[in-house]
């Protein structure tokens, strides 16, 4: 699994853009509000988090005993366990929806632990009637920061004091979805909960929350009703809580998913937000379930609509061209899979974001005015959907 700030875990390896991500293998870091300007990505770890466990059955719960028995009288606990909840019944109807419209394919699924806590449930469907790739992860990680984090965050704090490391907690759901037909689009999406607690040596330093994630769109063909339904779909979802939150994040997922090197965006955006933390905490938990919830409403009816259409060899180049504009965006800019990547996470989930496929022709330009180009002209110029 995004993305943003000075430093952001969009993948911790299950782990999208914190600003993505789209890593599905991944949690993100999220930009905090204190905007730490350290934990740039390194070549060692900046942050420690345990190896994962293969395991052979699900269990009830990945929080720590003492998570799991305090979230009752805990409002941050039950933050934990409700976020941790909720990602996983989103899996759980995400699997389904798209097993049924495949038709056939099955995902295949790991799950892991972690000995001090933690783990994830990682599921992947390839080579299906109508997916290429398909890839829905769930992770709960506890891990530590460095302590130069903790005296960026803390203004107050003396030059000279030297504070521990950082504990931190992390859940999210993340996932990326490539179906086989060029009329048919890529989606990414990514929701997740992050926490820090004050280190040991610190007694009485504030928690820090907040909650991140966003769904985006990459078609390789513009169809006007589809993108429509899904921006409208975004759109409802998030006017159920603040009519400012959908033009604020359709901006914002734009802004993040942009390709620096080519000039131009990933797909055709949608919504993205990181660091929300000057809400209330259950309005943000709800409004991160309703995202959540909109998944399957805002993208199986497109795809029915597409996946059987007939198209021929040069759409289907066309369709592995904007793969690869894909795969340059997870691999260099996108800030999950690149701190997945320097962090020794769990390699499989961090790339499971990839296509099977993908296509480099040098110096490609689709004819101005074709289908090819409009979509092109759309990812350089970002267009109001609704």
């Amino acid at each position: 699994m995004a993305h943003c700030a000075s430093y952001s875990l969009t993948a911790l390896p299950f782990t999208s853009s914190t600003h993505s991500s789209s890593s599905p293998s991944a949690i993100f870091f999220a930009k905090p509000t204190w905007k730490p300007k350290i934990l740039h990505l390194r070549t060692t770890p900046a942050v420690s988090i345990q190896k994962e466990t293969p395991e052979t059955e699900r269990p009830d719960t990945f929080l720590r005993e003492s998570d799991d028995l305090a979230h009752s009288s805990s409002s941050s606990s039950s933050v934990r366990a409700r976020f941790e909840k909720m990602i996983r019944e989103a899996q759980d109807t995400v699997c389904t929806a798209l097993e049924a419209a495949d038709g056939g394919a099955k995902f295949k699924e790991d799950v892991w632990s972690r000995p001090g806590g933690g783990g994830g449930i990682s599921r992947v469907l390839q080579d299906g009637a109508v997916w290429e790739k398909a890839g829905v992860n769930v992770s709960v990680v506890y891990g530590v920061m460095p302590p130069e984090a903790y005296r960026a965050a803390k203004a107050a704090a003396s030059p000279d004091q030297k504070p521990g490391p950082i504990p931190f907690f992390a859940a999210g759901i993340s996932s990326v979805l490539h179906p086989k037909n060029p009329f048919a689009p890529t989606l990414h999406f990514n929701y997740r909960y992050f926490e820090t607690d004050a280190p040991k040596d610190a007694p009485g330093a504030p928690r820090q929350w907040w909650f991140g994630g966003g769904t985006d769109l990459t078609p390789a063909y513009i169809f006007d009703e589809d993108v429509k339904h899904f921006h409208l779909t975004q759109k409802k979802a998030c006017d159920k809580f603040d009519p400012n939150f959908y033009p604020r994040f359709k901006k914002w997922c734009d802004d993040y998913f942009y390709i620096k090197h080519r000039g131009e965006r990933r797909g055709l955006g949608g919504i993205f937000f990181d660091d929300l933390n000057d809400y209330d905490q259950e309005m943000l938990l709800s409004f991160a379930t309703e995202c959540a919830n909109s998944v399957i409403p805002a993208y199986i009816p497109i795809i029915e609509r597409r996946k059987d259409l007939p198209f021929t060899e040069e759409q289907k180049a066309w369709q592995q061209l904007r793969r690869g504009r894909y795969v340059e965006f997870n691999l260099v800019y996108d800030r999950g899979t690149t701190f997945g990547l320097k962090t020794g996470g769990r390699i499989e989930s961090i790339l499971v974001s990839l296509p099977l496929t993908a296509r480099w022709e040098y110096d490609h330009k689709p004819e101005e005015g074709s289908e090819e180009w409009k979509l092109l002209d759309a990812c350089i110029n970002p267009k109001e959907w609704v």
